[in-house]
Formats: C-alpha cells, structure tokens, sequence
C-alpha cells in the first residue's frame, strides 16, 4: 500500500476499533491491513496500536499520529477540490428511512451530477449511532437528541398531525377536542431511549397536553406504526409530509387538527472530535437545502 492510502487505513482502524472492519471499508484483506500498519510502525519507530481479541485503540503515540493523520487527509481533500473544483470518495450517511424515501432520493440526482466522483451509502435507521465505531460520516435524526459531544446542525422541524382510519373513527368516535378521548385507544410507539410507549400530545393555546390512552398494540418501527393506524388499531401522530398520500386517498383522516402535537426537530450529527472533510462539509449544505425545502412542498402540496 501506498503511503495516502496507509494513512487513511490507519484512520480507519482508529474510527472502527477493528481490523477487519477497516479492511472491508478500504477494499483490502485484513492480512494486507495487518502487514501495513506493522510496516507504518516499524518505519515510524513506535507502536500505534494496542490489539486485544475484541478491540483495537490507539496508543498515546498511536492518538497524536491520529489527528495528524486527520488533519493531513482533509487537508489534502481540499487541495484536491481546490484544484479539480469537485469532492470525491465515499459518504456514508444514516437516514431516517421514510426522509430518505420520500425526500432526498428524489432530490439526490442533481445532487450526484454536481459531484460525479463521489459515491453515497445511504443507510436507514432511528437509533443513535456510534458515529466514529461504525464508519458513518453522518447522521439525520429526529426528536430531542441525548447529550453527546457531537455536533449538532438544525435541519428545521417536522410538522406532526393526529391521525385515524376511518373503521376506527366509525367505531369510536370522533373526538371535537382533547376532552373528548375517553374511551379512545392509541398505538403505543415504544421509545428506543426509554423502553416505554410515548404519549400523545396535543397543543392547547400556549400549553402542551400529554394523553397516554391505553393501547393494546405496542411497536417499535415507523412503517409498523402507520400500517397499524391504517389497519384501525387506533389514534397515533405522525410527521405531516409522511401521510400526504394517505390523507388524500382517505386511508387516514386527520382528527383535532385545532390541537396538533408539537413540531419535531430534525437534525444533522456529525463528529466534533474531527476536520470536516469537504465531501462531508458538501453533504450536510446539501442536506439543509433540500430537507427544509422538500418539507416545505409536501406539506404546501398536501394544503
């Protein structure tokens, strides 16, 4: 291997904790790995790993020579912008499944065909991430977040909407006000923070009401989670830009709009304890121009 590419698997193996992670991540062999660090060290004179048969972490040496390494690999991607006006490699982003679906796959062309030499890897997902440990660059998330010593960019917010089948409106009711929801049943979705099924909210005036109405189908997925409202199990509160469809087609109907649950934050993560590759910086510009937009026209769209 060449010295640039040592570099970045050295990196690699940091982020991961892994060998053969970061083998995989490079294209190469974990033996090609093993045999290229051992190189770097015997050139450099110290050792910048300990290895253990379930983890691999720096060194004292082996930190120092990591954010060297960091700092020289993304300033070398500048330069390499700065001369050929573009970014390029992998980006590895994790997306909330429904936001990647609905909104930035179809906005995603243009932004390809701005930068032709990169290449995204768009995971799915809701649960909080080891950024660092499992390779990702960058993450979208919804909700409040836990403290944590990434950084932190807001990418606007969701509106949200009470919604029902029209089964389960026939069969109980629709309520004219938060009062009315005696006798009512929601689909409990279960927090992966707490373990526990979140209350409905609704907004009255300048106060914010909580309801826990009993619920005899608890989930844990988004898609389950809307199915199960369409399916008649009960009342549930989504994001306004996910259910356009469904209002339209009258497979949901929204109840007490006059009282809608509070707007969710949406927000970009990325790592504070590293430069900002350009491809990255690019990523996340991207990112606050096109969700903030395509929030905005689905939910004109669907008024």
């Amino acid at each position: 291997m060449d010295k640039l590419a040592t570099l970045a698997l050295f990196i690699r193996i940091v982020d991961r904790g892994s060998f053969s992670a970061a083998a995989a991540d490079c294209g190469v062999s974990r033996p090609v790995a093993t045999a290229a660090i051992k190189a770097l060290e015997q050139r450099l004179g110290t050792r910048l790993l300990h290895r253990s048969t379930r983890h691999v972490r720096p060194t004292e040496e082996g930190a120092t020579y990591y954010r060297r390494c960091v700092a020289i690999l993304a300033d070398l991607e500048d330069a390499d912008r700065g001369a050929s006006g573009d970014v390029a490699g992998l980006l590895r982003a994790d997306v909330i499944g429904r936001l990647a679906r609905m909104i930035l796959l179809p906005a995603l062309p243009d932004f390809l065909a701005r930068h032709p030499a990169l290449t995204v890897h768009l995971g799915e997902g809701e649960r909080f991430v080891d950024l660092v440990r499992e390779g990702v660059d960058c993450v979208v998330r919804a909700g409040k977040l836990p403290d944590s010593d990434m950084i932190v960019r807001s990418l606007g917010v969701m509106e949200e909407m009470t919604v029902a089948s029209s089964a389960y409106l026939a069969q109980h009711g629709t309520p004219a006000s938060p009062d009315d929801l005696d006798g009512h049943q929601m689909i409990g979705f279960v927090s992966s923070r707490t373990g526990q099924p979140l209350p409905l909210e609704f907004t009255c005036g300048e106060d914010v009401l909580e309801v826990s109405l009993p619920a005899r189908l608890l989930v844990g997925g988004v898609d389950t989670y809307a199915e199960a409202a369409r399916l008649g199990f009960g009342l549930v509160q989504v994001p306004r830009y996910s259910f356009a469809e469904d209002l339209a087609r009258g497979t949901l109907i929204e109840v007490l709009p006059d009282f809608p649950p509070t707007p969710t934050p949406l927000s970009i993560l990325y790592p504070s304890n590293r430069q900002l590759s350009p491809r990255v910086r690019v990523f996340v510009e991207w990112l606050m121009e096109s969700i903030g937009s395509g929030l905005q026209h689905t939910v004109d769209k669907d008024r």
